[in-house]
């Protein structure tokens, strides 16, 4: 089973390409500090602006590097059909061990409209394949009814659930299937997510603490609740930091004023406003870390 807590990787530039030095020395860094997966080419890899053949070649880049030590569970979706078939056919055949489909954006589709593109995702592929829904980013909310009937698919594995609803996850695990796997998308309501039946989480955060936030899951599954409590509040002030801008803007940032990575984006994203940056520098500094810039 795919579980634990899991790093939505960011996806580092340098002078507008993808600087793979910088990511291989990440990847290795995540899993040194004891992750339990990556998840390259996500909204926090700024996947939208990826031309194919860089989303291929990251996704490749970071199977590669992993050499089979963690799962790495490949983000594919988009709002076309065809083109998530696309492109999770790709990571099947570069090795991904599963696959994260969000759901459609801007089409706004039905919930019936959902359950047939995932069911023919679902029909085209042998690779495991998580759902991921994230109201706040597409404008649609996958209700847990919906869920629960893709769960039934022998290849749908899992969600990413990133409502930050404590009830419909509940909902979730209710309606679906087992064995489900139910992971969080939101890294301030992990732990409680985990209480009443989440089994990890795909993390922004652990791109710059992956120790902290492993041990709180790893913790909280072995029966440390209190030593998992601690780690959640001593994690909540980076958990702020991370979205006091549109992610991947704070977390990029992080890791480059960290000298892990240039502070590029692609537009339309931009750097971060100078008052938004400085409450940043500001959680980082107080949480410990040692800053190059």
């Amino acid at each position: 089973m795919i579980k634990g807590a899991l790093t939505a990787m960011v996806t580092p530039f340098k002078s507008g390409a993808v600087d793979t030095e910088s990511l291989s020395a990440m990847i290795e860094a995540q899993i040194t500090g004891g992750i339990d997966g990556l998840v390259p080419c996500g909204t926090t890899g700024e996947s939208a602006t990826l031309s194919h053949e860089e989303h291929s070649h990251v996704i490749e880049l970071t199977i590669e590097q992993a050499a089979g030590r963690v799962p790495v569970v490949a983000g594919t979706g988009s709002n076309s059909t065809d083109e998530t078939l696309m492109l999770t056919k790709g990571a099947e055949k570069a090795g991904a061990n599963a696959a994260l489909l969000i759901t459609p954006y801007y089409n706004k589709p039905s919930q019936q409209g959902l359950f047939e593109h995932y069911k023919k995702i679902s029909e085209a592929v042998d690779l495991p394949l998580f759902l991921y829904n994230v109201p706040s980013r597409t404008g649609l909310n996958m209700l847990p009814e919906t869920i629960a009937r893709l769960s039934e698919f022998e290849n749908i594995i899992g969600v990413k659930e990133a409502t930050g609803d404590l009830a419909q996850v509940s909902d979730v695990i209710e309606y679906s299937t087992e064995d489900f796997i139910i992971l969080s998308g939101d890294d301030a309501v992990t732990l409680p997510m985990l209480t009443i039946g989440a089994h990890g989480v795909i993390s922004v955060t652990s791109n710059i603490a992956p120790k902290e936030m492993a041990l709180m899951v790893s913790r909280y599954f072995a029966g440390d609740l209190a030593g998992a409590r601690e780690l959640h509040y001593r994690l909540s002030a980076l958990h702020r930091a991370m979205f006091l801008e549109t992610n991947p803007l704070p977390v990029k940032t992080a890791l480059a004023v960290m000298g892990r990575c240039a502070e590029e984006f692609r537009l339309p994203l931009v750097t971060m406003e100078e008052s938004k940056r400085g409450e940043l520098v500001a959680a980082l500094t107080e949480y410990g870390f040692e800053l190059s810039n």
